[in-house]
């Protein structure tokens, strides 16, 4: 049976970017998914990029996530932000803290994700489906995983229905995780993310920066390869299908692709599920 699939795009910065974005998620909407969402940058610093991109998959008869994040925001920007979105029939966010901007030492009127699902509740009720984020290998900010754990559940509790996961390429933190998130009573699914592997050293950098662990044996494995992209690509399409299969197997509501705004990757792992 073919995985509920969702996948996540960013805005691009240039006409040509999203010129390229729109072929990419044509190729991609062959994939059925049960919605696309859209990045939302650092202090809001891409929002009208952002609903450009929504607007444009909501107009195409999918169903659009954008994302909001709190940090460096008003609540009169989000209170704004979510009008323009049910004004357009947005039905689903994805409510995040986000990060500071470089630069910014204040963090808003939100400090965390849970202040601002319960915002979102208290201004639009039933209307959006809140998805907010969770992290099976604990965010680097956090102080302990206790800590991590505690504050998804405020999350949940302030009035998310799903969460995705930050992505990673051990399963056993998945299982793990959505065990110790079921025995505080939480029962909402929780979706894997999963990042495909185009270039290894860019992921590198990506998962250093964002917390996010590759397995030694991965690690060399793909050092072994050097500059030789063919190797690196097939090597992470087995990697990253097995890991799909397994988390699947083990109870995945489903998968959300983190595409990076490509469509070869993402079709091809889901060629080798369906």
């Amino acid at each position: 049976m073919k995985p509920e699939i969702s996948i996540e795009f960013f805005p691009p910065q240039t006409p040509e970017g999203l010129e390229k974005l729109r072929s990419t998620r044509a190729e991609l909407a062959k994939l059925q998914p049960e919605f696309f969402s859209v990045t939302y940058g650092a202090g809001g610093s891409t929002r009208e990029r952002t609903f450009t991109v929504v607007k444009e998959i909501a107009a195409e008869g999918f169903d659009a996530a954008p994302h909001l994040s709190c940090i460096g925001s008003t609540r009169e920007s989000i209170r704004e932000i979510l009008a323009e979105y049910k004004a357009a029939g947005i039905r689903r966010t994805v409510a995040l803290r986000g990060d500071l901007p470089s630069g910014m030492a204040e963090t808003g009127e939100f400090r965390y994700a849970n202040e601002l699902v319960e915002f979102i509740r208290a201004e639009t009720g039933d209307w959006f489906t809140i998805e907010v984020a969770a992290y099976p290998e604990w965010h680097p900010q956090a102080r302990s995983p206790r800590d991590d754990l505690a504050a998804f559940v405020r999350k949940v509790r302030a009035g998310a229905d799903s969460a995705i996961t930050q992505y990673f390429y051990n399963a056993d933190a998945y299982f793990h995780f959505v065990d110790e998130v079921r025995a505080q009573g939480i029962d909402i699914p929780i979706v894997p993310g999963i990042m495909p592997i185009a270039s290894f050293s860019k992921l590198a950098r990506f998962s250093d920066a964002c917390g996010a662990d590759i397995p030694r044996w991965m690690r060399k494995k793909f050092e072994s390869f050097g500059d030789d992209s063919d190797s690196i690509r097939a090597f992470g399409l087995d990697v990253v299908t097995e890991l799909s299969q397994r988390l699947l197997a083990g109870g995945a509501p489903g998968l959300h692709f983190y595409s990076m705004n490509q469509s070869a990757l993402t079709l091809e792992i889901c060629r080798r599920l369906a």
